[in-house]
């Protein structure tokens, strides 16, 4: 979960599927999940991220190019990264101002990541990423971060990642949900978003949807809370304020769409 970083840079509605049959995970994606280099606190979220279901699902293997937009603190990073090491390319696209903390955070971890590229994400300029680079484009709880920052930083996002991809390349989204029945006012200020939200804004720029699990779903989660999704672990924004209420429903409800590019 991240505070919004995106506010300084000025569908038919659907149920959700059910649980897509899983791919088969690549061994090096298992390995590297497995990898006691991953910090104890990342790894204790497997149990809401679903790490190796959420890659299967999105068909990541060594030997593509995989682009995660703003890695953040590399919880992912940390586990697609060393998977591509010698058979593959990570590229970390962070926003303009998240690149220094991106630099530093794969700096950190050069030996165990192997060599990576980080792209700057504008909301004004080109992307720095090659057209038709990409296999896989991923994003981890962010969606709602560019809603926040305003619907022409969300499309331009959106954008960059079709442009990004080769022909039948595929997006992955993985985000906080808000319920379709829900004011979509609260999508700029609690952190949830829409999954009809997120399919207009993919398939704007082009994209089609080719499938959606509830492999990150949460029936605990009310989705209206004091302080939005950030009421919830990891960062338990109330500290101490009915902590053990917020830790027994465990992380958000999230969606996890799938889209191709044609």
């Amino acid at each position: 979960m991240r505070y919004p970083l995106f506010a300084a840079i000025a569908m038919a509605l659907a149920v959700p599927a059910a649980i897509a049959p899983a791919a088969s995970l690549d061994p090096a994606l298992a390995k590297a999940i497995a990898d006691t280099r991953r910090s104890d606190a990342n790894r204790a979220r497997d149990i809401y991220r679903h790490p190796a279901e959420t890659l299967a699902f999105f068909d990541v293997r060594p030997g593509q190019t995989v682009v995660e937009f703003y890695p953040g603190g590399g919880w992912y990073s940390e586990i697609i990264a060393p998977a591509l090491k010698g058979n593959g390319r990570y590229v970390a696209f962070a926003p303009e101002k998240g690149v220094p903390g991106t630099t530093a955070m794969l700096d950190r971890n050069k030996d165990w990541f192997g060599p990576v590229t980080i792209a700057s994400f504008s909301a004004t300029a080109p992307s720095t990423i090659a057209p038709g680079s990409a296999d896989r484009v991923l994003t981890f709880r962010n969606v709602h971060n560019l809603i926040m920052g305003g619907d022409a930083v969300a499309a331009k996002a959106f954008a960059d990642f079709y442009a990004a991809l080769k022909p039948g390349g595929i997006l992955g989204v993985v985000d906080h949900r808000l319920p379709e029945d829900k004011d979509s006012a609260f999508e700029k200020k609690s952190g949830y978003v829409k999954r009809s939200t997120v399919v207009r804004l993919a398939t704007a720029a082009g994209f089609k949807l080719a499938d959606e699990s509830e492999i990150n779903a949460n029936p605990k989660d009310m989705h209206d809370w004091p302080e939005g999704v950030w009421t919830l672990p990891p960062t338990l924004k109330l500290g101490d304020v009915d902590k053990a209420k917020y830790q027994a429903v465990g992380e958000s409800d999230r969606l996890t769409l799938k889209f191709v590019k044609p």
